[in-house]
């Protein structure tokens, strides 16, 4: 019997929901642009105006305050290029990819530690920063991190230094919380976000102005998204982001995320009664409801990876954002002080609410055997 293939890469990307579909089928044949001042543009200004005020009921935000663009990536350059920003290792390659890292660090436990800016040693690691970036969550690990630390920390810098929050892996799953203060109260500048990550289409995306800081536009021409971003928005794009996060918001509201995270358990569950020496990234650690971060020493990720999709699951290496490329060992688990051999030996599982018990089992089953199969090899 050919099973059917199994899904389990949510946090690279997740299934195109129906309610998406829907939005973006229904606009498609929209010929106006949203710029027009006709009937057609303003029709279509109604429907990007529509999934704004979708997407920013999920954020807990004003509308005003999003600004499309064509994912987290590009947000990000909005946001850092041109900048003296730092990040830390935990955060995607967008960010740090214009941010200086030297003398960030995380913990044993995957959570970034702040520096001490009492004293003169740390105090170093801003120098001549003028804005700080950590992502919500890591996509790779699945690890919540301490973002109102970084908050505490900025203001309690004279002057207050601006931040930047990739939120892309935690909009939608769980609430936006930065110790007990929502996104919009929490001080935060900035954040980024991508409608891949929910159940929106690719190729769209938001960055979330919460603050006085305004980074200046990237994209100039016709000064369309208040001036932020020029180029005609991607209505179709838009409206499934909007339809996303409005299923997405009921999702979180009616708990689903919690069956989620008990799927979640009972995989780490059965992996661990038959493979004793598996090692669980930040599985102490506040994690994404959905993620399970993993390794074997000396069973490479690739391989692994490899085998899971010959046995008909897709499941990853760390994060997809290397153009498909499997990378030897993590950045990420390399800065939590795994060694090279167990960085380069980690793979991620990521489910999310369409997921079921039955492939979660299946996918243990398979894993479990091919793990059987390299001991006795090995014997």
């Amino acid at each position: 019997m050919i099973r059917e293939r199994a899904y389990l890469d949510w946090n690279a990307s997740t299934p195109l929901r129906p309610e998406a579909r829907a939005a973006m089928l229904g606009v498609l044949d929209q010929i106006g642009n949203p710029s027009s001042v006709h009937r057609e543009g303003r029709a279509a200004r109604a429907i990007t105006e529509t999934a704004r005020a979708q997407i920013a009921a999920l954020l807990g935000c004003d509308p005003a305050a999003i600004v499309f663009t064509s994912g987290a990536t590009e947000a990000a350059s909005m946001a850092l290029s041109n900048r003296k920003a730092i990040a830390w290792p935990s955060d995607h390659d967008s960010v740090t990819a214009h941010a200086r890292v030297d003398g960030t660090r995380l913990g044993r436990d995957g959570r970034a530690i702040m520096p001490d800016l009492s004293s003169a040693g740390e105090q170093s690691v801003f120098d001549d920063v003028d804005i700080a970036a950590l992502s919500h969550a890591s996509g790779e690990t699945g690890i919540i991190q301490p973002v109102e630390d970084l908050l505490a920390l900025a203001t309690s810098r004279q002057p207050r230094l601006p931040t930047l929050c990739d939120i892309s892996q935690t909009l939608g799953r769980m609430p936006l919380e930065f110790g007990s203060k929502p996104l919009a109260s929490s001080g935060l500048d900035l954040a980024i976000c991508s409608a891949h990550k929910l159940g929106g289409p690719k190729g769209v995306g938001a960055l979330v102005i919460l603050g006085d800081h305004r980074p200046p536009a990237l994209l100039r021409g016709g000064g369309q998204e208040s001036g932020h971003r020029s180029g005609t928005e991607n209505v179709a794009g838009i409206a499934g982001f909007g339809a996303a996060a409005e299923a997405a918001r009921r999702e979180v509201e009616n708990g689903a995320w919690e069956r989620v995270a008990h799927l979640r358990d009972l995989l780490e569950e059965r992996l661990e009664s038959a493979a004793p020496d598996l090692i669980f990234m930040g599985k102490e650690a506040p994690r994404l409801p959905n993620t399970s971060c993993f390794a074997l020493p000396g069973w490479t990720g690739e391989t692994q990876v490899m085998q899971m999709d010959l046995g008909g699951f897709a499941v990853s290496a760390g994060s997809a954002c290397s153009s498909g490329k499997v990378r030897r060992a993590s950045p990420v688990l390399l800065a939590m002080g795994f060694d090279e051999t167990t960085a380069s030996s980690a793979i991620r599982v990521s489910i999310g609410p369409t997921t079921t018990e039955d492939q979660v089992m299946a996918f243990a089953d398979t894993w479990i055997s091919r793990y059987h199969r390299r001991g006795e090899r090995a014997a």
